[in-house]
């Protein structure tokens, strides 16, 4: 029991430092997209400018709207971190709980209760565009739930299983993604949606809603709601090498280094189209889930079961 707790720990503490400097590589690749510098003045090459700002937002004061609802208020950012790491312990690594066999469903259960966070951020602050902002963050990622609920089944007709794991070692061969190269792509479309992430970042539109759901959040609990968001990011890269990207596994080989490269990579691109691509329109984007991915999905979905029909019987 007490290892189970001591790895359980060293996870999550691996999960927070990757977090920290996360943000610091999205700082400094957006500063030389737009031609500057970015963090350069603390310390190092603005290194331990990470361990920085969370000293100051965990030393600054906690203190609520007058009008807040108490007990939902708090409890809210608790809530998206504690989902936002419950999904790092599906990959079994050294530090890991183990091996889950129904790993894509345990997946869609979580993912799919963090609109609940969202929800509670935006109701308890009592602030109109707190709410207004978690409205529209609930509504886009309950659509794009479909389309990835759909996208997950992909790997359960080719392969025959739920686990990540067994996923990711099916694809010593071949990748999946060379498979279903149109439905790489709208997983990663649906990924950015997912996290909320430019240029799909409606729930913080600063010229209709100010900072959207966690406007009137400061010091901690705008920092476990900031660690939430960018934890699911790199889970959902983690997922996306797993899924699509053979995990570890490179021409015949088996690399915990090319694994961690995929992951990098992916999180890259979640930085690359916030700095390249300008905010989208919302009637767009749930017309683009609606009308062009779920149809999509089900089509290539009907494709591979077919597909699927003739390989094993």
């Amino acid at each position: 029991m007490y290892i189970s707790v001591i790895s359980c720990l060293c996870s999550y503490i691996c999960v927070l430092l990757a977090v920290a400097f996360f943000t610091l590589l999205e700082r400094k690749g957006l500063s030389y997209m737009q031609l500057r510098k970015g963090p350069n003045k603390v310390g190092m090459m603005g290194l331990p400018q990470p361990i920085s700002d969370a000293a100051k937002l965990l030393t600054k004061e906690i203190a609520k709207p007058t009008m807040a609802n108490y007990s939902p208020y708090f409890l809210a950012p608790i809530f998206s971190f504690i989902l936002a790491l419950l999904l790092w312990q599906l990959y079994p690594s050294l530090y890991s709980l183990g091996y889950f066999k129904w790993g894509i469903l345990f997946f869609l259960c979580v993912s799919g209760m963090n609109v609940y966070g969202t929800l509670l951020a935006g109701w308890a602050s009592n602030s109109k565009y707190a709410l207004l902002g978690s409205l529209r963050a609930i509504a886009q990622t309950i659509s794009y739930e479909i389309s990835m609920a759909l996208i997950l089944l992909f790997p359960l007709f080719l392969v025959g299983t739920f686990s990540f794991i067994e996923v990711k070692e099916s694809q010593e061969i071949i990748w999946l993604s060379f498979l279903m190269i149109p439905v790489s792509l709208i997983w990663f479309v649906t990924c950015v949606a997912e996290t909320n992430r430019a240029p799909f970042d409606f729930a913080e539109g600063e010229s209709e809603l100010v900072s959207g759901f966690n406007i009137e959040y400061g010091s901690a609990g705008f920092a476990l709601i900031f660690l939430a968001e960018y934890a699911n990011i790199l889970v959902m890269s983690l997922f996306s090498a797993l899924l699509f990207f053979g995990g570890s596994s490179i021409f015949f080989t088996d690399s915990d280094i090319v694994f961690m490269m995929k992951v990098l990579f992916f999180a890259f691109l979640f930085i690359w189209v916030r700095g390249s691509y300008p905010r989208f329109r919302y009637d767009l984007l749930m017309g683009l889930t609606w009308k062009g991915f779920l149809p999509a999905s089900l089509s290539f979905l009907l494709m591979i079961a077919m597909l699927a029909s003739c390989i094993y019987y």
